[in-house]
């Protein structure tokens, strides 16, 4: 966290939860707990797998990831 004032701190995790809510929910709710875990952890799981992000050039986060990860060990330190 950045100091007090700073409306940029967590700006990353309010736009994830405004995304989630717009897109899991809908206006609606979930009948019980036991179905609203298994959505969140279907949706986390789309999240990372297959939704393509703009910021990320359109790539879903763990494409992104991984071309990181080997672009990072092809490049000498």
């Amino acid at each position: 966290m950045s100091r007090r004032g700073n409306c940029y701190d967590n700006a990353h995790a309010e736009s994830f939860w405004s995304r989630f809510k717009a897109e899991l929910l809908d206006g609606g709710c979930f009948p019980g707990l036991a179905e609203a875990k298994l959505e969140i952890s279907h949706h986390i799981a789309y999240y990372n797998a297959e939704r393509r992000h703009s910021a990320l050039g359109y790539c879903s986060p763990n494409h992104f990831e991984t071309r990181l990860q080997t672009t990072s060990q092809l490049c000498p330190a």
